[in-house]
């Protein structure tokens, strides 16, 4: 067991800073590194080696890097390399991070406590909510027809997919979602949509909206060319993607790769979705 009385938030987008300020109303003394272009934190420390000394433990941004070389700091223009100097840094702490196989291979952390809250479910599931939400924003801007009414199709039916596609269908879209697993399809008819194997999209016809939630390449040229015609097409997987951007640019067809959406449209539920994450594990250590 270890105490987070003192906490070093190095880097982050908005979700980082409403996840620290949260801390501070639950009594926890917060130190913010990486974050000096924002106006709602103040920055006390000279050094990355002081903010980090006088803290109990480290807390690394969602995502970690976006180039994989760097950490991920939107707010800030400082530049921290993920190298050997800054696991000199960071490893005698106990570090919550994301993408701790990125981490590791950055220097030696063998002896240290890294912790990956993004790997936890309860982060997954609650995290699906305002991406959900996030993609139904961004096809009400983007669509020239209502929710209502529409055909939609949410390709995949994980986490994202399961609360999108309720979410859909509460607001009256004609809603047709696919999945790999005979059980999965079995709940999709449960819940009031159309279900179709994933691998059978290109003939289930043409949309209005397509959301997709799968992480590997779905929707290729022949794919986009009879589903999408007409269709506003939301990717919401991780990089790079179910979408070929490329394709979808020649067949004249709108596609948009929308990614942290959480952090976008609700970073203070999305902060108070990973300071409850970070509480559990410190809870379960």
């Amino acid at each position: 067991m270890f105490d987070i009385n003192k906490v070093c938030v190095i880097g982050g987008d908005k979700r980082q800073i409403y996840m620290g300020l949260s801390m501070i109303k639950d009594g926890i003394n917060v130190i913010f590194y990486g974050m000096d272009k924002s106006t709602m934190v103040d920055e006390d420390y000279s050094s990355l080696e002081i903010a980090v000394d006088r803290s109990d433990c480290v807390i690394l941004p969602m995502p970690l890097s976006k180039d994989g070389e760097t950490l991920f700091t939107p707010l800030s223009d400082v530049r921290i390399p993920l190298d050997t100097s800054f696991c000199k840094i960071i490893s005698s702490k106990p570090v919550f991070c994301t993408n701790s196989r990125l981490l590791r291979r950055t220097g030696d952390y063998s002896r240290a406590v890294i912790m990956d809250y993004l790997d936890r479910e309860e982060l997954a599931v609650l995290n699906a909510v305002p991406t959900a939400e996030g993609a139904l924003e961004i096809a009400m801007k983007n669509s020239p027809k209502t929710i209502n009414g529409s055909s939609c199709l949410v390709a995949g039916y994980g986490r994202i997919g399961k609360v999108l596609s309720k979410l859909l269908f509460s607001m009256g879209a004609h809603v047709t979602v696919s999945a790999r697993k005979l059980n999965d399809l079995t709940w999709i008819r449960l819940n009031g949509c159309n279900a179709i194997a994933t691998e059978d999209i290109a003939k289930s016809g043409g949309y209005d909206i397509i959301f997709n939630t799968i992480p590997s390449m779905v929707f290729d040229r022949a794919t986009l060319s009879k589903t999408a015609k007409n269709a506003l097409v939301i990717d919401l997987a991780s990089a790079p993607g179910g979408v070929d951007f490329e394709e979808a640019g020649r067949l004249g067809i709108k596609a948009i790769h929308a990614l942290s959406l959480p952090g976008k449209v609700a970073p203070v539920t999305a902060g108070e979705i990973i300071k409850n994450t970070i509480y559990n594990m410190v809870r379960e250590e």
